[in-house]
């Protein structure tokens, strides 16, 4: 299996303090990781950190050939998003496109193509004109998933997805992200849900202060618990 993403020995610091330290771990080809950890034991930090948003304390971070970093999809918390877009939802969508158009003004037709696809494979692209800003929380996270995947191609990190969401919603959101895994997308998904993420979990790892563990399975993980 091809890793996509490899860790060795990561620390982060967060002013001055180290919250994480020595953690290794792979992110393979069509994995599914779930990062668990009590708020404050750098989960969100070590997100940035993968993007390239934070720099590493100590360690080393390396990409596979087949993996930019730019080319890594990312939905935030959903605290941080902001909600009141004057736009469309295929506006909002197409939008993920834009780090890989460089100088060009306009969106290419592989990219339109790309976009209906992702707003199909999440039930969305009936709500394509529809006006973000009038959206469910549900409806939301789902259009924001596809945004994600336009500017994702091997790689999707998500940061507590479902936060905020009702029963109803986090169950379609859950669905949404077990198809993308299945289509060959690796997902990386920091989650406090743990019996609903270990039903889609191939890879943990277990943030808690000096002690990390990596967990190659959901069934490791639940002898340990």
């Amino acid at each position: 299996m091809n890793n996509l993403i490899t860790v060795k020995n990561l620390a982060i610091s967060y002013d001055g303090k180290k919250i994480i330290d020595n953690v290794s771990f792979n992110v393979e080809d069509g994995d599914f990781l779930v990062i668990f950890g009590e708020n404050g034991s750098g989960k969100s930090s070590l997100v940035k950190t993968l993007l390239g948003l934070k720099a590493p304390y100590r360690g080393e971070i390396v990409f596979s050939p087949d993996l930019k970093q730019k080319e890594i999809g990312y939905l935030p918390q959903s605290q941080v998003i902001q909600k009141d877009f004057p736009a469309s939802v295929w506006e909002v969508v197409l939008s993920g496109c834009l780090n890989k158009m460089g100088i060009r003004p306009f969106y290419t037709k592989k990219e339109k193509e790309a976009a209906r696809k992702n707003m199909e494979l999440l039930s969305v692209y009936d709500l394509k004109n529809a006006c973000f800003r009038n959206l469910s929380g549900g409806q939301i996270q789902r259009v924001l998933l596809a945004r994600a995947l336009c500017a994702a191609q091997k790689l999707i990190l998500l940061d507590e997805p479902v936060s905020g969401l009702d029963q109803s919603s986090t169950e379609e959101f859950y669905d949404s992200i077990k198809k993308i895994n299945e289509s060959g997308m690796s997902v990386i998904m920091i989650s406090h849900d743990i019996n609903k993420s270990l039903r889609l979990a191939k890879h943990i790892l277990n943030l808690s202060g000096s002690d990390t563990y990596f967990y190659t399975s959901a069934e490791d993980y639940r002898k340990e618990e």
